[in-house]
This record gives structure tokens, C-alpha cells and sequence, in this order.
């Protein structure tokens, strides 16, 4: 089936690009929104077309895939103070501006969320100061890098001049002078780090990190934003008296320690958080027989189980149960089709546990002020 035919060829909505070079990252920067398929009925259904309902069905699984970032009150608390620090970085560019660490266990969504504050501070000083610098260059006000293990200073200059389209030849030094150079003509204002925690191998290797991270704040007249897992945990933050810890004292002096924290369901508000979660999610999906309270009634507990309050877990078991519901017809999430449904290794290690103490009565998502409605029939 192709143009000959004449039949228009259907791209979809796919978004292929990598946010760690510059073209990519102005792709997700600067990309409209994404429009919601419509909703249609099974009736509506039945009345397209064999291309139609390809088409429609191609437009829900990347509309599924691709739903957030959720504005969950652990992203507004991290964007709140993300912005509290590097908004508050004004200093001339003989002072070293201080660092932020965001440290957090995986699947929790901190890139993502890092990344979404990223956009917001880009589009902010793009419209207040212009596309392009006085000098007539691009600005790009933020930037994002993401390393890969056993990174070296020289890895670290290399992945900021490969971000800009800069060469990568050279030793550590060259590539740091020709990335401070991107730095300052193209006004870059901070710079994301992401998976930091490549950096150090062991806790044995924290000071060689500290150091690294030390480096950069010297050299580059930006706020730094680091995004890891259990890198202080490290010891990367711990004051000191030796040589290798008074380099991560100074370290931890200049670099403010921030987090995402998991849904719980052991308090009120927890609960209540995590029923607004499903609830809006639930209004994002584009399945013919969705109803309200199919996330956050019938499946609340089955899906705390499921993903351990993970945001990522949570989302991927959604995605892939629509996927399923879409291509088997079923049209609505319910527990039998979502048993079908694989999950990460991490979630589904700790869900017997869950699950065991949400039918012992031990543990429930639903708030007080909510009790269970009647479950629909599978």
C-alpha cells in the first residue's frame, strides 16, 4: 500500500529523536502538545473502514505511550525548587553557581520530570530574551546530557561538544575549552546531567566523583542540574576531615540534594494522591468502553500491587494494557486482562507481598472519604 496505489501513506505521530544532541533536544523542547484521539463508541467503531480503524488504533497507541508528564504534587515540588535554585543563580561568572542533585530510586520518573523543567526554563528565556544572542547566535538556554559507565572528565567535555554538534577530538582540556566556548556564545544557562551516577562504580570511587563534578562547576558558568540513583548513598555529600572527604564536603557545600518519592498508600493524603493519579490518567485514555472509576475504583489496588507506587511501572502496565485492550477488542482495563499484562522485574518481585497484605486487609489505597463502589463484571 503506498502513494501509487493511491493511497495517501499514514506516518503516525511516532517522535524519533535523541534528547542529547541539540537537534533532538529543540525537537522536544519546541513540539506542540499532542491532541487526544476522539473518544468513539464500539459502534463507532464498527462503522470505519479497515484503514480507518488502523489509523485510529495507530493514533491511540502513540497517545497512550507518550501520556505526561502528570502533574502529580511530586513534580510541582521538584519543579518548585528546581526553580528556586537555578532561577536564583544570577551570579556574575566569576562565582560558582550551586548545583542541584536529583537523587532517587528508579522508575520513579525523575528524568522526566527533570527533563519537563528543562522545557519549561528553555521556552521561558527563549521568549524573554530572544531566539538568538546579541552576537547572532542560537541561544539554548539548557542543555541535556545523559553518561554512560566508566565516564572520564574527557567523557564528560565530550558528551557536552557532541550535544552542540561540536567536534570530539582531542584531550580533556580541548574538549572543555571548546565546550565552554557553545556555552557562552549560545547563552546556555544550565546544563542537565543525567545518570550521574556512572560517574562512581562503588562508594569506594566518591571522591574521584567528587572531584569530576568539581571540576565541571569550575569550568563551566552554569547551573549544573545532576539526575542519579543512590548517589549519596555514595557518600558524595558527606562533610569530612581527610583530603578525599574534604573534596566531597566541598562538594557538598555547593550542591543542594533533591528527590521524587514513591506514591504511598499508608496515610490519607497518600491515598488521596494516589486516587488523583489514576483518576487523571483515567481521563487520558482513549478506550471505547472507559467509564469513571475504572482506574481509580475498580483497579486502585490491583495497580498499587502492581507497580509498588512506581509512576514508571504504573505507567508502562497501563500503556501496554490498552495496547492488549485496543488489539483484543476488549475496550476497558479490568484485572483479567491485566494479569496478561508483563511488568518490570522490580515491580512484579514485590508484588505478592502487596497483594498478600492489600486481601489480609493490612494495607488499602482507598481513602476514607471514598469508599469502594460495586466492581463491574469482567
Amino acid at each position: 500500500m503506498n502513494a501509487g496505489d493511491g493511497i495517501e501513506p499514514f506516518e503516525g505521530d511516532d517522535l524519533q529523536y535523541s534528547p542529547t544532541r541539540l537537534a533532538g533536544w529543540l525537537q522536544e523542547v519546541n513540539r506542540p502538545e499532542r491532541v487526544q484521539p476522539g473518544h468513539l463508541t464500539r459502534a463507532d467503531l464498527a462503522q470505519l473502514s479497515p484503514r480507518e480503524l488502523l489509523i485510529h488504533n495507530d493514533a491511540r497507541e502513540v497517545w497512550h505511550a507518550n501520556i505526561g508528564p502528570i502533574h502529580t504534587p511530586q513534580l510541582i515540588a521538584l519543579h518548585e525548587d528546581l526553580a528556586e535554585i537555578v532561577e536564583s543563580n544570577r551570579h556574575d561568572g566569576d562565582k560558582t553557581k550551586p548545583a542541584a542533585l536529583v537523587d532517587a530510586y528508579p522508575g520513579l520518573g525523575k528524568s522526566t520530570a527533570v527533563r519537563a523543567y528543562g522545557r519549561h526554563l528553555y521556552r521561558k528565556l527563549v521568549t524573554l530574551r530572544g531566539e538568538t544572542t546579541p552576537a547572532g547566535d542560537r541561544r539554548v538556554p539548557v542543555i541535556y546530557i545523559a553518561l554512560s559507565g566508566n565516564t572520564q572528565i574527557r567523557g564528560l567535555n565530550a558528551s557536552i561538544c557532541r550535544f552542540y554538534g561540536l567536534p570530539v577530538t582531542g584531550d580533556a582540556d580541548t574538549l572543555a575549552e571548546r565546550a565552554v566556548d557553545a556555552v557562552l556564545s549560545m547563552k546556555t544557562t544550565a546544563i542537565i546531567v543525567d545518570d550521574v551516577h556512572f560517574l562512581a562504580g562503588s562508594k569506594s570511587n566518591a571522591a574521584r566523583m567528587a572531584n569530576q563534578l568539581k571540576y565541571l562547576s569550575n569550568v563551566f558558568p552554569v547551573t549544573l542540574i545532576y539526575v542519579g540513583v543512590g548517589v549519596q548513598q555514595r557518600g558524595i555529600l558527606r562533610e569530612g576531615f581527610t583530603r578525599e572527604e574534604t573534596l566531597l564536603a566541598q562538594f557538598g557545600r555547593r550542591t543542594t540534594p533533591l528527590t521524587l518519592r514513591p506514591f504511598e498508600v499508608e496515610s490519607e493524603e497518600g491515598r488521596l494522591e494516589w486516587r488523583t493519579l489514576l483518576k487523571t490518567i483515567e481521563r487520558q485514555l482513549v478506550l471505547a468502553e472507559k467509564f469513571p472509576g475504572m482506574l481509580a475504583e475498580e483497579l486502585s489496588d490491583y495497580l498499587y500491587a502492581r507497580s509498588t507506587g512506581h509512576f514508571a511501572s504504573l505507567m508502562s502496565l497501563i500503556n501496554r494494557g490498552c495496547l492488549r485492550a485496543i488489539r483484543r477488542g476488549h475496550e476497558r482495563l479490568h484485572e483479567g486482562l491485566m494479569d496478561q499484562v508483563k511488568n518490570d522485574a522490580a515491580a512484579e518481585g514485590a508484588r505478592q507481598e502487596l497483594e498478600a497484605a492489600i486481601k489480609a486487609g493490612l494495607l488499602t489505597t482507598r481513602p476514607a472519604s471514598h469508599p469502594p463502589l460495586q466492581k463491574r463484571s469482567a
